[in-house]
Formats: C-alpha cells, structure tokens, sequence
C-alpha cells in the first residue's frame, strides 16, 4: 500500500483492496481509522441523553463488527468509508432508543435544533431521536442525498467541504441542500 506525503497509508488505497476482496487489508485499515471512529461515536453520544448506557467504545465495536461484515460496498475513499460508519452509527443508537422508549409514549411536538450551531453539540431524549430518525425516513422518500447531508453534518459533525468531498458534490449543493432539509424536518417535527 502507498502513503500520503505525511508517510502515512493511504487509505483509499486500503479501501479499494478491501473492496477487491482482500480480508488482510480490511483488518490492516481498521487500525489507521479507529481514531476518526472513536471521534464520530463520541460525537453521537455527546448529544444523547446524560445516563446513557452505551459507551463510545461499545458504538465503535458494534458499528466495526458492521462494517468488516459489509461483503458488497465498494469503497469509494476515506469520506465515503466515514459516511456509511455514520448511518451504521445513527442507526444502532435509533435501534437503542426504540428499545429504551417501548413503555414512553408521550404526546406534543418534538423540538430538536438543527443550526449549524448546534451540530455535534445538544443533548437529544431517545424519543427526539426516535421522532428524528422518523422524519429522516419520510425525507428520504423524497430526497435521499438530503438524508445523507443531515446524517454527515448533524450526527457526524462534519465540515460543509468534508460533506461534500464525501458525496461528490460542490460545498453550494451542500449548503443549499442542508438549508432545505434543515426546513423541511423543522416543518415535519412541529
């Protein structure tokens, strides 16, 4: 495998042999992106309750386990690679609220703040998090790369620019894109 000017691996490199079928690589790659997965975890949980009883460590290993069986991806680069471990991650955490909020059925509209500024950084209840993934399904019948910007720039935190490396779009669809999501799921939630 190559390697950046930093004398690091490249991991696109790494991802295409994994997607060629090669189990070595796969194993070799998960070293060189633990960190970036322990920061998106830690990411996710920060905006879930206090008492939560998942711990960073648990939501990479289960979303690891979930990865390396993956048999049919064809990885595209490091951003594409860090956008599924996202939708891995919001999934398994949506899964864990349903789960937890069986007995809470509670009425009235859900409020969850979807600003740029608070990205990566409100506490959300199982039941705003349960409504979220809610509306996200809804929005994805109509407009599934709005789903992928909301789950990359609200629960992975990343940059307008790392979001739209990741989808292969200008960082101006991006924006417009979130604006309109952003709307479209304040709308839905009230």
């Amino acid at each position: 495998m190559g390697a950046d000017s930093a004398g690091r691996p490249n991991i696109t490199e790494m991802l295409k042999a994994w997607s060629s079928g090669d189990r070595e690589a796969a194993e070799n790659f998960m070293p060189h992106v633990y960190d970036e997965l322990r920061r998106q975890a830690h990411r996710y949980l920060r905006r879930e309750r206090e008492n939560h009883t998942l711990q960073t460590a648990g939501l990479v290993n289960e979303a690891y386990i979930r990865l390396i069986d993956q048999k049919n991806v064809t990885w595209q680069n490091r951003a594409h690679f860090f956008g599924i471990a996202s939708q891995m991650m919001r999934r398994i955490l949506v899964n864990y609220a349903v789960g937890r909020s069986r007995d809470k059925r509670g009425g009235g509209a859900i409020q969850i703040t979807l600003d740029d500024a608070a990205v990566g950084s409100c506490n959300e209840t199982d039941e705003q998090l349960i409504a979220l993934d809610q509306a996200l399904a809804r929005l994805e019948e109509l407009d599934e790369r709005q789903v992928r910007i909301v789950e990359m720039r609200y629960f992975t935190g990343l940059s307008i620019e790392e979001t739209a490396e990741a989808l292969g779009i200008s960082p101006a669809t991006v924006k417009r894109e979130w604006n309109m999501a952003r709307a479209w799921l304040r709308a839905e939630l009230e």
